[in-house]
């Protein structure tokens, strides 16, 4: 579904997003070249969607608060809710979703989630808050997943592409189980010091996730220019994913990993979730810098 775009632009990149979602729907340097995935149906649909309430599956993709059950889907509802432009400048723009009758079936909180975009020079800064109005404490996670484009434009071959991270990154790598539920055991990573060799064989078992890495950036691209750094903040760990084969790659920061199988069914009971005080917010922050 795509609403009325917004389009917000610098001299040097331009940026679409979906009200749908609050999605990046397109990123573009100065001569027009494509940074993000497109959507291409025969791959994945998705571009950047947003994760909110919650991060990966839940067991039985539902749980339980005050008593009753409900059930949500994964990476949760927002980004399948159409989000009120509540502020466009050419170079910025702002989003936001509140709980309504339709949420609080499947998530009985109230919330305030807003995502601002602003383009400045070569960067894209997107700044995500959110707020609990309600009266008790609000358990929710948050997380990006952008799909950049896998080779990046004249940027040479697609197995010549490495992530290169900021700091060395010694482990531990975590992996989703056969229900797409955190593995309980951590393994040993496959980044060599600070770099990652990106092939395919990495994500034959779905996503490669680095439990509270070291780094707040990295550096994407191949043999050649344009390379993107990705930097983020309030999100401690880092998803990398994609289909083998796909022409696509999503880097991910999350506030929270995705539940274990064993994770209790009660979401006010999951230490790894925020829970967030009433009349308090929360902000995540990610950046693309275009090199």
């Amino acid at each position: 579904m795509t609403s009325d775009i917004v389009r917000i632009a610098s001299s040097a990149l331009s940026a679409e997003i979906n009200p749908f979602g609050a999605e990046l729907w397109r990123l573009q340097d100065a001569d027009g070249r494509d940074l993000l995935w497109d959507g291409a149906a025969a791959w994945w649909t998705g571009r950047a969607p947003l994760l909110f309430p919650i991060i990966g599956r839940l067991p039985d993709d539902g749980f339980s608060h005050g008593g009753q059950s409900y059930e949500l889907a994964k990476h949760g509802f927002a980004r399948r809710r159409a989000f009120e432009v509540v502020r466009r400048e050419p170079d910025l723009a702002r989003l936001r979703l509140t709980a309504d009758a339709e949420t609080r079936a499947a998530y009985p909180f109230d919330f305030v989630l807003e995502a601002e975009f602003a383009v400045r020079g070569a960067e894209l800064c997107m700044t995500v808050s959110l707020a609990n109005p309600g009266p008790e404490p609000m358990p929710a996670t948050f997380g990006f997943h952008p799909a950049f484009r896998w080779p990046l434009p004249d940027a040479g071959p697609r197995d010549g592409h490495t992530i290169t991270f900021a700091e060395a990154e010694s482990g531990p790598l975590r992996r989703l189980d056969a229900t797409g539920l955190l593995g309980p055991e951590p393994l040993a990573t496959p980044v060599d010091g600070r770099r990652l060799v990106l092939r395919d064989e990495l994500f034959v078992e779905d996503a490669v996730i680095l439990e509270r890495p070291r780094s707040r950036s990295l550096t994407y691209g191949g043999e050649r220019g344009p390379a993107l750094t990705i930097s983020w903040t309030g999100l401690p760990h880092l998803g990398i994913w994609t289909k083998p084969g796909a022409p696509y790659l999503c880097i991910e920061p999350w506030r929270s990993l995705p539940a274990e199988a064993r994770a209790p069914r009660e979401l006010t009971a999951r230490t790894d979730l925020l829970q967030i005080p009433p009349q308090a917010t929360q902000t995540f922050a990610m950046t693309v810098r275009l090199d």
